[in-house]
């Protein structure tokens, strides 16, 4: 059992696939002029960027609404007593109790969020998936040694002033002078961060609705030419980033080409 110290900065809580903290050096600079303003991410998945960008008021948005669970109860200082064993029986047995938690119409509580948090740090790669009837179907993962958390209470200063939300990307209560960091579910084949998956036209949509806000907008995504020949028509500002590979199902962890894309900045 671990605890986190409230005297170091604060790491991301979960493991998760696709993580940005290797960004956090690229957008800081870009941050820091507009520090003033509200950090604004529809994307938040694992919250590296925000946390590594430490804003005052933040609006942290994200279609999977388990994840969303989690950091409101973080937000109100999670602790919890969960029996928590790098097992592969327990690890089952808990991923059950998860799924009939939310079958049953009670995945807000905070048994939830304490199953879905030991369920992201044993499972698989950090992956978080849902079948079509919306069970998590995540498997037992295969790690030495895992050093859990149970007292996430310094998180709640820190989240003070951010709002959670879980809606669709368009349905963002996004202000006029936000600054929006957004990094959609890759323009890759598996795109199912959430039930209902990523399609294409959620890509355009997303990008759309993004060239349209007046304030400072950056934008990442994989460097397909379809991602940059859309980005560059919607007038976004283009560069060309080399990204390691955190999580990879084939071993792969060669640098990936990812672009951002700037407006307003």
């Amino acid at each position: 059992m671990s605890t986190v110290v409230a005297s170091t900065p604060l790491r991301p809580p979960l493991k998760w696939a696709g993580g940005k903290r290797w960004q956090v050096p690229h957008l800081r600079p870009r941050w820091e002029a507009h520090r003033h303003r509200r950090l604004v991410e529809p994307f938040c998945g694992g919250l590296a960027v925000t946390l590594g960008l430490a804003p005052d008021r933040a609006l942290l948005n994200d279609a999977n609404p388990h994840l969303i669970n989690f950091y409101r109860w973080l937000q109100k200082g999670l602790r919890f007593d969960l029996q928590m064993e790098n097992d592969e029986d327990l690890f089952y047995r808990h991923r059950v109790r998860l799924n009939a938690l939310l079958a049953s119409g009670k995945g807000t509580t905070k048994e939830a969020a304490a199953l879905f948090y030991y369920l992201n740090r044993t499972g698989f790669n950090g992956l978080c998936r849902f079948n079509r009837s919306g069970e998590f179907n995540v498997p037992f993962g295969r790690y030495t040694r895992i050093n859990y958390t149970r007292d996430f209470t310094p998180y709640r200063e820190t989240f003070a002033d951010w709002a959670f939300a879980n809606a669709d990307v368009e349905a963002v209560d996004i202000e006029r002078g936000d600054f929006i960091y957004a990094d959609p579910p890759y323009d890759v084949e598996f795109t199912a961060y959430a039930q209902g998956g990523f399609s294409w036209e959620d890509q355009e949509r997303t990008a759309v609705w993004l060239s349209k806000h007046r304030g400072p907008v950056v934008l990442v995504n994989q460097a397909t030419s379809r991602i940059e020949t859309l980005y560059r028509r919607l007038g976004f500002t283009v560069q060309f980033l080399s990204a390691p590979r955190r999580i990879s199902c084939t071993g792969d962890r060669r640098p990936a080409k990812e672009i951002m894309g700037t407006r307003n900045l």
